[in-house]
């Protein structure tokens, strides 16, 4: 239907995109909230004690690799594209009126984006999904396991339709991510090379990184997926270091310290949009709703690899690890980039929307800093290796949904890296031929469509594993 009719495909998913959010935005808002909360309580409770697996089992993986691990797949290129992007809009454009500066604002509400809501929807698909594999016996790699094992007719639609949509969300989601992170690392090279390279260099990325993303997958879970995260965690840690030594480093820390006091003193009303705390519907549909939708889109494809990855850790340890620590580690990378090009702005004196560009603003903030080539270049692989390990463990999800066994084939892991790189390629293409729409941005929209049914599956999935917990501790 896209390929056919894109026009009139584009207008449907556009009109339902923007209804979903105007409609249901304030229940992703509540939705959100009572997920942390609910993660919250059970953490601080005899149940966070609960261990996903046999009592003397160890994690299979150690620490540091597990919150690689599950953070590549979680965020990825994001916190790149964003990184300066983000903040800055938001400094230029107070989302709200309030007594504190600008920039701590600015940073108070791209902790809110970016912040616990996003890793407490993970959470919960990962959680209730570990729950009934690792305690109960059933298979730990669709989020249909933690239905019952009636053999009804409704039941089974049931089943088929939750595993659809997951596969369905998972394969548009990776195929806008894998695109428009392309399309950032051409970016990139434009913007070095001072020149537009050919439209096909996206092609070849495309490429480069399903090769690269199927070797590691074939490679399996310790060799490839832990071994690329790692190195997406030290590389990341490198870029960061960098900035930071540079900058005002007692002034980052301060900001740091000050913003992410006011988001937790904050986080209930700005949960609700309540009162002062109401940027405006505007404001909520095009950001906070648009983000809710996009993390509850993402949150089966993440939430079965978080919770194949987490056998033997306690439910307190993987709530900590999976909603504080990657929350905290982003928070401290946007406060880095977001006032050292606050700072940036201020020496200029004026501000002419140089960082409004997703795919170019790190590059052009990084032209300040010494030794461009080289962190330029880090970057660029940076990005690349954060496609390849979103790609990959999109691999692996999708082998696990269709073949439902512990270990798919290398021919079925083979056959999901050569689909999801051919669509890809596909959307890509069309996109050229249709430069009138922006194709891939609807793709992204169309993960909010897939949404809302999502979002209705989870208030029951939270729900149930509430009363597994419960019935069974």
């Amino acid at each position: 239907m896209i390929f056919g009719f894109t026009e009139e495909s584009y207008a449907l998913i556009e009109t339902l995109s923007t209804h979903i959010r105007s409609y249901f935005g304030r229940f992703y808002l509540i939705l959100g909230l009572a997920c942390v909360l609910v993660l919250v309580v059970v953490a601080s409770s005899p149940l966070g004690k609960y261990k996903l697996g046999t009592p003397a089992e160890k994690p299979a993986f150690n620490r540091l690799s597990w919150i690689a691990m599950l953070y590549s797949a979680g965020m990825g290129a994001g916190i790149l594209l964003r990184a300066v992007q983000e903040p800055v809009f938001m400094q230029q454009n107070p989302p709200i009126l309030t007594q504190i500066s600008a920039e701590i604002q600015a940073l108070e509400f791209t902790f809110y984006q970016w912040g616990f809501t996003a890793w407490a929807f993970y959470a919960v698909f990962a959680l209730a999904i570990g729950t009934v594999a690792f305690k109960y016996g059933r298979p730990a790699y669709t989020s249909s396991t933690v239905f019952s094992h009636s053999k009804t007719l409704t039941h089974k639609i049931g089943i088929k339709s939750i595993d659809i949509l997951v596969i369905l969300t998972t394969v548009f989601g990776l195929i806008a991510a894998i695109a428009l992170g392309a399309r950032q690392i051409k970016g990139g090279l434009d913007y070095l090379d001072n020149a537009t390279l050919s439209k096909s260099f996206t092609l070849i990325i495309i490429i480069l990184v399903g090769v690269l993303s199927l070797i590691s997958a074939l490679s399996g879970m310790h060799n490839g997926i832990k071994k690329l995260s790692r190195a997406n965690i030290f590389m990341s840690f490198a870029l960061l270091l960098f900035v930071f030594v540079q900058s005002d480093v007692l002034l980052i820390l301060e900001q740091f310290v000050i913003a992410l006091y006011h988001y937790v003193v904050d986080f209930i009303p700005l949960s609700l949009a309540y009162g002062s705390f109401n940027p405006g519907e505007q404001f909520l549909t095009d950001w906070t709703y648009y983000y809710w939708a996009f993390w509850i889109a993402w949150a089966p494809f993440t939430g079965i690899f978080i919770a194949n990855i987490s056998r033997g850790r306690t439910l307190r340890e993987i709530i900590i690890g999976v909603l504080l620590i990657p929350s905290l580690g982003s928070f401290f990378w946007f406060t880095v980039f977001g006032q050292a090009a606050f700072d940036l702005i201020q020496q200029w004196g004026t501000y002419t929307n140089e960082f409004d560009n997703v795919f170019s603003s790190l590059f052009l903030f990084l032209s300040n800093y010494p030794a461009q080539f080289i962190i330029n270049m880090l970057v660029i692989l940076l990005l690349l290796s954060f496609l390849v390990t979103s790609l990959d463990s999109a691999i692996l999800v999708l082998s696990l949904h269709s073949a439902r066994r512990k270990k798919p084939s290398k021919r079925n892991r083979i056959l999901w890296g050569l689909i999801l790189t051919i669509t890809a390629i596909a959307f890509t293409v069309l996109s050229f031929n249709k430069e009138e729409i922006d194709v891939l941005n609807t793709m992204q929209k169309l993960l909010i469509v897939t949404s809302l049914p999502l979002s209705f599956f989870m208030v029951w999935m939270l729900i149930r594993w509430i009363k597994n917990l419960i019935a069974k501790t």
